[in-house]
């Protein structure tokens, strides 16, 4: 990415399938989704779910900006515009704070996850979502987090049975968020992610999916 030096304002305010209105517990809807074996990857491509940080919700801004600007805070942005050049992100992954800085060799300390990856969706049903629904899946924001760079690297593509975040304060929520976003798409989980998720949540029985 390019910086934009320092044309800046400061500016404190933050700004599938159909979102539920009602939360529901993260364990009684792990149950509901469906236990399947992993599709193919075959035809798989970051293409198929359409061009990348679109502006889906045509607000002027492209789906990463509009992620920065809702997870960080002390943001400060490109004069005149929803570009956000720096701020401080409150990371949900490592639990530590983490100064955000535009520019070509920055940018990458802070990325936008899908929290159910791309790849991971392909092979637990989105090859049957229509191109707008992958579209949609890719830019919506119940799906996407600002985090630690390295650490959305060294998740990858995984899904709960490979890798959880190192902030174990933060499981609970993560799991359910998947179970959220899988349940929104009509996507499936295989035994070993249904028992990791389970395993998670065995600790907060309480948990309620978020609502999206």
């Amino acid at each position: 990415m390019i910086g934009f030096g320092a044309d800046y304002f400061v500016d404190g305010m933050d700004g599938g399938g159909n979102s539920s209105s009602s939360q529901t517990g993260a364990a009684e809807t792990l149950e509901t989704l469906p236990i399947k074996g992993r599709a193919p990857k075959t035809g798989y491509s970051r293409e198929e779910y359409g061009p990348r940080w679109a502006d889906v919700d045509r607000n002027g801004c492209d789906t990463r900006n509009d992620i920065l600007d809702r997870d960080l805070t002390d943001k400060a942005y490109k004069h005149g515009t929803c570009v956000v050049l720096s701020g401080t992100l409150d990371d949900p992954y490592t639990g530590t704070a983490i100064n955000f800085v535009r520019g070509q060799d920055t940018s990458t300390a802070v990325q936008i996850d899908h929290v159910v990856a791309l790849s991971d969706s392909w092979q637990k049903g989105a090859q049957q979502l229509s191109e707008g629904e992958r579209r949609e899946f890719a830019n919506d924001p119940y799906n996407l987090l600002a985090v630690d760079g390295p650490a959305n690297q060294k998740k990858s593509d995984g899904d709960a049975a490979t890798w959880l975040p190192a902030n174990k304060a933060y499981r609970c929520d993560y799991v359910a968020r998947q179970i959220g976003v899988k349940d929104k798409y009509s996507l499936w989980v295989t035994q070993a992610e249904h028992d990791a998720m389970a395993g998670v949540l065995a600790s907060c029985p309480d948990q309620e999916v978020p609502k999206g």
